[in-house]
């Protein structure tokens, strides 16, 4: 089909199981530090490795060198930790004495989009209801603010998370 980009995540991944996240270590992150490490490159922040699981295997699709979207809307929101003490753990080269707290809770991401996406899309419809929003976090991509009103300015127009005990 057509590229969309991201339209939701969810966050732990389900079917990721200890068996699945060893084979992910082992394979795919090891791998990846001792070659930075073998090729001299330092490198301090986010590498962000796009994976797709066939049968019980992983295998990489992409390497980001930032968070891609809707992961970040997902993923941030479950870190209790103080993000910015956290970055400068990493600058600092001090994240092995860094506590790091994870929200044991579910998260899932859904993005919301202007009609006709992810072809021609229509600019500067009204959005409302924002005031009814209780319990999610609405993080605004394709918007702006026009005239009093908070309009769509692009195709992908808002990532709505929320948290559950479960998916």
């Amino acid at each position: 089909g057509l590229n969309t980009g991201g339209m939701g995540a969810i966050s732990p991944v389900p079917f990721a199981d200890a068996e699945f996240l060893q084979k992910i270590e082992e394979r795919i992150v090891i791998p990846t530090i001792n070659g930075l490490k073998n090729d001299q490159i330092e490198y301090r922040g986010f590498v962000f490795i796009g994976l797709i699981k066939v049968g019980n295997d992983p295998f990489v699709i992409e390497y980001n060198v930032r968070m891609g979207d809707p992961e970040t809307e997902v993923v941030l929101p479950r870190i209790k930790s103080d993000l910015v003490a956290l970055f400068k753990a990493v600058a600092n080269e001090e994240l092995v004495d860094f506590h790091f707290e994870l929200d044991t809770r579910t998260a899932a991401t859904v993005m919301v989009v202007a009609g006709g996406y992810p072809e021609e899309y229509k600019k500067g419809d009204t959005i409302t209801g924002f005031e009814n929003i209780e319990g999610s976090i609405v993080f605004h991509a394709g918007t702006k603010f026009e005239n009093g009103n908070v309009v769509t300015n692009g195709g992908r127009v808002l990532a709505v998370t929320s948290y559950g005990n479960d998916f």
